[in-house]
């Protein structure tokens, strides 16, 4: 039991990286080695329009705000890719209401 503990510690002192697969159109964040993992989804709906669909993180693992990383790690590439988007999950939504910062505001498509 100890050992478990110990583990989980390690865990949350690990920082959150936040990986892009663009072919797969996803951003990733690895769990528990690389077996479980968060992820949020999107898609291209027009040239230079994403639709930021679904962030899904695995119930042991919510509350901890791997949410919020995928989430400004999606909105940082509508930023860095000069692009518009359209918030279908709604946690995205809930995140850019949280963090109403400029250079997100101006991207979303209401």
């Amino acid at each position: 039991m100890a050992q478990a503990s110990q583990i989980n510690a390690v865990e949350l002192s690990c920082p959150i990286k936040v990986e892009h697969d663009r072919k797969r159109r996803q951003f990733t964040v690895r769990l528990n080695g690389s077996h479980d993992r968060a992820v949020l989804l999107y898609e291209y709906i027009g040239k230079k329009t994403v639709d930021l669909q679904h962030t899904e993180v695995p119930d042991a693992y919510r509350g901890r705000g791997i949410a919020k990383h995928l989430a400004k790690a999606a909105m940082d590439f509508v930023v860095e890719e000069d692009l518009k988007a359209h918030l279908t999950c709604w946690y995205i939504q809930k995140f850019v209401k949280e963090n109403p910062q400029p250079q997100y505001l101006e991207r979303v498509l209401h």
